[in-house]
């Protein structure tokens, strides 16, 4: 390894420690509460927003894949390759956080209208990240490893514990991996982001608690991404 492939990689450990060690009593009330907010509703609810999401997100993956730009990367060093990914997560950040700020400002309608957009940016960023780090997203299982980031940086602790392990031995799981489990991405992001957008649709707060939010959620799936990406360059 050369010294910014040590740094890193000692960075990728420090992420490791941080995404596995146990959750908090306050994160496991919030847990539990929203569980069972959720066996209020009932299974049809489930069901339709379960079918939604999922349409919604196969939606984005294909539209994302015809407008990411396709770069030599095999021509670049890691470090190279890292600058290009932080100038594509500062972008992505800033526009979710101008989209939530626009959305926020609009009150409950257009704070409606933000699950969809902050979406298409989120999945959009992934696409940009793969190709900058070399992965072709034409082939299916690097759409799944997508999607494995993305449940890794918006599921509750648990959760990151099993999709962690499928992306640390990707080579070894993915044979064994047909599709996601829609039911259990569409509940878990949700839990994860429910609060926060129930803020941005007050009127007066909405507008600052959208882009700040935004602007945090693109940085954490930025963050898990390049993380994710480090293990199987360095597991390679």
């Amino acid at each position: 390894m050369n010294d910014y492939e040590e740094k890193v990689y000692q960075e990728m450990m420090e992420w490791e420690l941080k995404l596995l060690r146990n959750k908090s009593m306050v994160q496991r009330l919030s847990k539990k509460a929203q569980n069972k907010i959720n066996s209020y509703i009932p299974e049809k609810a489930h069901t339709v927003i379960t079918e939604a999401i999922k349409h919604m997100v196969k939606a984005t993956l294909v539209g994302s894949d015809f407008t990411t730009s396709k770069k030599p990367s095999s021509l670049y060093s890691l470090e190279e390759k890292e600058k290009l990914v932080e100038e594509k997560i500062t972008s992505y950040r800033k526009t979710a956080a101008i989209e939530g700020a626009g959305t926020g400002a609009g009150g409950i309608l257009l704070g409606l209208a933000d699950f969809p957009l902050l979406l298409s940016i989120k999945m959009k960023l992934l696409f940009e990240l793969a190709s900058i780090y070399g992965y072709d997203t034409k082939n299916y299982e690097e759409r799944l490893f997508l999607l494995h980031i993305f449940q890794l940086a918006f599921a509750n602790d648990d959760r990151k514990r099993e999709v962690y392990y499928f992306i640390k031995h990707w080579e070894e799981e993915k044979e064994k991996l047909v599709d996601v489990d829609w039911r259990v991405f569409q509940q878990e992001y949700r839990d994860y982001i429910d609060l926060v957008k129930l803020f941005q649709m007050i009127p007066g707060i909405g507008a600052v608690v959208g882009a700040y939010a935004n602007y945090n959620l693109v940085d954490q799936l930025g963050e898990t991404a390049k993380n994710c990406y480090r293990l199987r360059i360095f597991g390679e």
